[in-house]
């Protein structure tokens, strides 16, 4: 076989071990799935005493099906056949006569989970990397290889839909914690722990009283209303079938993705022919190809030094020491820095849910009054306050300590690189790491590339950004980079909506209807009206700036910050009223701005390709991704 190997120990276990061929990872197609049923033959005609499925490569499980196929559907036969073979191969996988047990070591998503929960017992290595998740709704479709049925049965129906609804993955223990795993051990221990429970066999967990219930017909119907609720809070139907279906197939089908009848919305050939799953699909691979720029260089970063403990200083070091790095976090006193160490200490622990890792983080994150760790650091990231003068200061006096290999980087989202970079005694070291606000929510991170940035830098920055878990874009030297370049357009239109009597929350609303996640009022009260205003004077904007934005300005109502903006805040949730009557039209009227922006920054090359360009406007401004990029809804890619 060149996909699986099969060994056996004296003890009579069987190791069935996932490397597939010719790929850095492992996914399932259609080739793999065959294979599978191969081994399983020549294990039913010996079968062992006990099966310990495992990953071949050290990156992780299983990553899931092979999203390259879903693109090789053309019909309903296609998709049904696609679902089907999946199904039939770990419905057979277990009802198999001897134990099996899925050793699971990094990532386990998609398709790997829904084989992993074909098996009748589940080890989970903790460690960091890995990763458990059903992500099939963020592509537009849903878990069709049992994933709907065997979750719930071994979470309950709570737990069960909170990861198939939202796509959101969870760590070693807290998949212990809700019964998905048998145990949680290290890693030195994980192949003793599995011949331990193949030997010891224990009955499979049962559901808790409570928990049992709640896979009960009636109330079934009854939590899946109350799921479709929340659901609806954050995607409409219209936009988004994939969750909607998911609860229809679970109620009406127990999880069996082949049940719905073709025409059923909740069906597989509905979903994989709408628009939606095949923009999603596309999101994924612009995804996947900005995670592809950070493997062109070689590059490890052990030790950062930031330099501006402010919102977005701060919050780029406690990432960083989030992502298992030392970092040094430097402002002028420590009064100054005890905001950002707050803030890091709340991060550790909603992510880390552990006080030991996120005690361990939290050492990680040194304070650095005097700046000492510049010397020492792999990275140097300055994030400190708008000022030309003062950025250009501070990198001479840099440039003096970093190690001749370190990486400069500024984090400046308005200065031209070239206005900084002149006042070091090598310019080509500059790069730009253009962070969004709030880091630890926003993928991407800007690349930005002066006319003297050496052109070595670029592939070395992508590798750091890659290495924290972002998503890398580079993109020229410009007023506005790409990112604010495109956005700006669209708020200003919507602001100048508000001047000529519409109301905020219609403006919004006309947004939302469109697909974008937030409404374009309530993301400039968040990002802050003084810096819409400054972008605005960046990037030349030669009308009159909107009224209503310079009286709330002059009257220091900046939003969110201030409490008050075009909404009043409150414990940081907008105040609003209802939309009432959107007008006709106001959606073209301010994605247009958006749109015709876009192409601009294409014909100006500011990023290589439209791809690229569409990239940028959904992870970095998050433009509606059902619709798949403002350039492809234009239909220019």
């Amino acid at each position: 076989m060149q996909h699986w190997t099969i060994t056996r120990d004296a003890d009579g276990l069987a190791w069935l071990a996932i490397d597939r061929a010719d790929a850095t990872t492992n996914t399932l197609s259609a080739a793999v799935l065959a294979e599978l049923n191969d081994a399983l033959d020549a294990l039913d005609r010996e079968p062992p005493k006990g099966l310990v499925i495992r990953s071949g490569k050290a990156n992780g499980f299983i990553a899931g099906a092979d999203v390259a196929e879903f693109s090789e559907v053309k019909d309903e036969a296609g998709a049904l056949a696609l679902v089907k073979r999946g199904w039939d191969t770990f419905e057979r996988l277990a009802h198999v006569k001897y134990p099996t047990l899925a050793l699971v070591k990094g990532f386990c998503l998609g398709g790997g989970l829904e084989l992993a929960l074909a098996c009748r017992y589940r080890v989970v290595v903790d460690e960091p990397g890995t990763r458990l998740g059903l992500p099939e709704v963020m592509l537009g479709i849903v878990p069709g290889w049992g994933g709907i049925r065997r979750l719930p049965r071994l979470t309950g129906a709570p737990a069960a839909l909170d990861l198939l609804l939202t796509g959101k993955t969870i760590d070693a223990r807290r998949a212990k914690k809700l019964g998905l795993a048998d145990e949680c051990v290290p890693p030195r221990i994980m192949e003793a722990t599995a011949c331990g429970v193949l030997r010891a066999l224990p009955p499979p967990r049962a559901l808790p009283l409570a928990l049992s219930l709640t896979l009960n017909p009636i109330a079934r119907r009854y939590i899946a209303a109350q799921a479709e609720k929340q659901v609806a809070k954050r995607a409409r139907r219209e936009h988004y079938p994939a969750p909607y279906a998911i609860l229809d197939l679970w109620v009406k089908h127990d999880g069996n993705a082949l049940a719905a009848p073709a025409a059923d919305p909740a069906s597989i050939p509905t979903l994989l022919r709408s628009p939606t799953a095949a923009n999603l699909i596309r999101v994924f691979h612009l995804q996947e190809r900005l995670k592809g720029l950070g493997k062109e260089g070689e590059f490890r970063a052990t030790h950062v030094h930031v330099v501006g403990a402010g919102t977005m200083g701060g919050d780029i070091a406690a990432w960083c020491a989030l992502r298992g790095m030392r970092v040094t976090l430097q402002d002028q006193s420590a009064e100054r820095l005890a905001p950002a160490m707050q803030r890091a200490g709340k991060l550790f622990g909603d992510r880390l849910r552990d006080p030991r890792r996120a005690r361990d983080a939290f050492d990680r994150l040194i304070p650095d009054v005097a700046g000492d760790g510049a010397a020492r650091a792999d990275v140097i990231v300055e994030a400190i306050f708008e000022n030309v003068d003062a950025k250009r200061e501070l990198f001479a006096s840099l440039e003096k300590r970093a190690r001749p290999d370190a990486i400069l980087a500024t984090n400046t989202s308005s200065i031209p690189l070239e206005d900084i970079a002149g006042a070091l005694a090598d310019p080509a070291r500059l790069v730009g790491l253009h962070f969004f606000n709030p880091v630890a929510r926003m993928m991407l991170v800007e690349i930005v590339v002066g006319r003297q940035t050496r052109e070595s830098l670029v592939p070395l920055a992508a590798a750091f950004v890659r290495q924290i878990d972002k998503l890398p874009l580079p993109v020229k030297s410009a007023p506005g980079f790409l990112v604010n370049r495109v956005l700006a357009p669209y708020l200003m239109a919507a602001m100048r909506a508000v001047d000529e009597g519409v109301a905020p929350e219609a403006v919004d609303e006309a947004a939302l209807a469109f697909g974008m996640p937030m409404g374009p009022i309530e993301l400039a009260d968040t990002v802050g009206l003084d810096i819409c205003v400054a972008v605005g004077k960046l990037l030349g904007d030669t009308g009159a700036p909107p009224r209503r934005l310079m009286e709330l300005v002059d009257g220091g109502h900046l939003g969110r910050k201030t409490g008050r903006g075009f909404y009043a805040w409150v414990d940081g949730k907008p105040q609003k009223q209802a939309a009432g009557t959107v007008p006709a039209g106001l959606a073209d009227r301010l994605v247009g701005p958006f749109v015709a922006e876009a192409k601009a920054a294409l014909a100006e090359h500011i990023v290589a390709d439209g791809d690229l360009v569409d990239a940028g406007a959904i992870f970095g401004t998050g433009f509606a991704p059902f619709r798949g990029g403002p350039l492809h809804y234009a239909g220019m890619t």
